[in-house]
């Protein structure tokens, strides 16, 4: 257990693209966390970016797990593997921030989820769309009722992910390496984020396929309609073969206002006609850069998570709502392939 007069001890597995936002994140942390050690199989790469962002490299995965200073592991791997780190950190008693997805498909999820609550570690999964000050606002608005029940939802993710610099990598949009295209690998994020604020979708009527603008093996459009176990009903298009890229629009429609997370702005329409806005427009990685984006949400969901695991309780973001969403992701697919409604 951490102990509230140091830092948070921290060893970092994983040292590619999705480590620059964790990075810059953790550098801005240091009076909080101390990262312990990173680890990464390509030494060259491991000491460039060690030298890069000032962190101490370490030996092997097991140096910072005998590390008893650690408290936590951060896994940044892509999801094909997952499943061995997580159980070596689990047995030896290191608590894990990992990453989306869990893993490639919901069962090796599933056992991850199940693997750190036999060990009793706690497992928070990165979703740092629900860390932006937008989401935050909406999610305490939803709380409290503002706005009346939900009646409809609306999820656009309509970003661009070019062949050459991307696809065109061994492994991106495959099952063995990604898990699927995107959906898990661009979607899970806002999807995440509106089962956050709508609760669960209980079925689906989708398609997937792959446009003639990439080359891959898995989806690069969804469209589907959701149907809500709270009986809101609603649609969703998420493609990455939309030139050149926008920021993902997500709007729930209650009985009383219609909320509009844009990006990293919260705009509500009250049916009086009042109009609020929350937050501020940034980048989301919807473009050819993925990783156009600051790392503030990333900060903020790293703090949070240190501070569940000091003080005994679980984090926002668990291996359990991750779960949900692999669930609907799930579906939505299965249905693409199907040709009709599908249960959650």
């Amino acid at each position: 257990m951490a102990n509230e007069q140091r830092r948070f001890g921290l060893g970092v597995v994983g040292a590619g693209m999705a480590a620059k936002p964790h990075a810059l994140a953790l550098n801005a942390l240091r009076d909080r966390i101390d990262v312990r050690g990173v680890w990464r199989r390509d030494r060259a790469a491991l000491d460039a970016f060690c030298a890069q962002y000032d962190f101490s490299v370490a030996q092997s995965y097991e140096a910072l797990l005998a590390d008893p200073d650690i408290d936590a592991v951060l896994i940044l791997t892509p999801p094909n593997a997952r499943e061995e780190l997580v159980a070596a950190a689990a047995a030896a008693g290191k608590h894990v921030l990992m990453e989306k997805p869990v893993e490639r498909t919901t069962g090796a999820a599933l056992r991850i989820v199940e693997t750190c609550e036999r060990a009793d570690v706690t497992l928070g999964i990165i979703f740092q769309h629900r860390f932006r000050a937008a989401s935050m606002a909406l999610a305490e608005k939803v709380r409290g009722g503002a706005f009346g029940p939900l009646r409809a939802v609306h999820l656009v993710l309509p970003w661009w992910r070019p062949q050459a610099g991307y696809y065109d990598k061994p492994g991106r949009g495959t099952l063995a390496q990604d898990g699927g295209g995107v959906l898990i690998t661009q979607a899970i994020h806002a999807l995440d984020l509106m089962l956050s604020l709508t609760g669960p979708v209980k079925a689906v009527t989708a398609l997937a396929a792959t446009t003639g603008l990439h080359q891959m093996e898995t989806e690069d459009l969804v469209a589907g309609g959701l149907e809500f176990a709270n009986g809101a009903v609603g649609g969703l298009i998420a493609t990455t073969a939309n030139f050149p890229g926008g920021a993902e629009s997500l709007t729930l429609n209650f009985a009383g206002a219609s909320a509009v997370l844009t990006g990293g702005t919260l705009t509500v329409h009250w049916h009086d006609g009042r109009v609020e806005t929350e937050g501020e427009q940034s980048a989301s990685g919807g473009g050819a850069d993925p990783m156009a984006f600051p790392f503030d949400w990333h900060m903020a969901q790293i703090a949070e998570f240190a501070d569940a695991v000091t003080f005994e309780r679980q984090p926002v973001s668990t291996g359990r709502t991750a779960l949900e969403v692999h669930r609907l992701i799930d579906a939505l697919i299965w249905s693409g392939r199907e040709g009709r409604r599908v249960d959650v």
